[in-house]
């Protein structure tokens, strides 16, 4: 779990450098969030032990992560195309259905870092949730690499 917690804040110093091109700047920000979301899955999973202090900073590392998301900012019109993203064109064709699946993310990841969890089972709880709502995200806004 230290390495969890080191990682984090390894991102976390990573990210913070601003990119001038939006794409640029949501692949950081999903990458940064992956290997949170990865980290505490291994907790939820049972292949790391469950450290209530390292889960509440990776709790508080993806809140702080989701507050950074300006969807207006980070998916223009037309930064579907180009580069290499994943973004489908539904986020522009769906932009409110889009905003509102990312304000329920942003709601489940809030809820979770604010009632820092006690033990595993709390955590599976709000850790469903949010992967929840990861899912519906890529299912219905993100296009599978081939």
């Amino acid at each position: 779990m230290r390495k969890l917690v080191i990682a984090i804040s390894m991102l976390a110093l990573a990210a913070s450098a601003a990119f001038a091109d939006p794409i640029l700047d949501r692949q950081a920000l999903m990458k940064e969030r992956g290997k949170i979301v990865g980290g505490l899955s291994k907790v939820v999973k049972g292949e790391e032990p469950f450290d209530a202090a390292a889960v509440l900073t990776a709790l508080q590392a993806l809140h702080a992560n989701v507050e950074k998301v300006d969807v207006d900012a980070l998916f223009p019109a037309g930064s579907d195309t180009g580069g290499d993203t994943t973004a489908s064109p539904k986020i522009g064709e769906d932009m409110a259905g889009f905003k509102a699946t990312n304000a329920k993310y942003v709601a489940d990841v809030k809820a979770a870092a604010a009632a820092a969890p006690a033990d595993v089972d709390a955590l599976k709880a709000q850790f469903g949730a949010i992967g929840s709502d990861c899912g519906t995200c890529h299912q219905t806004y993100r296009v599978k690499k081939g």
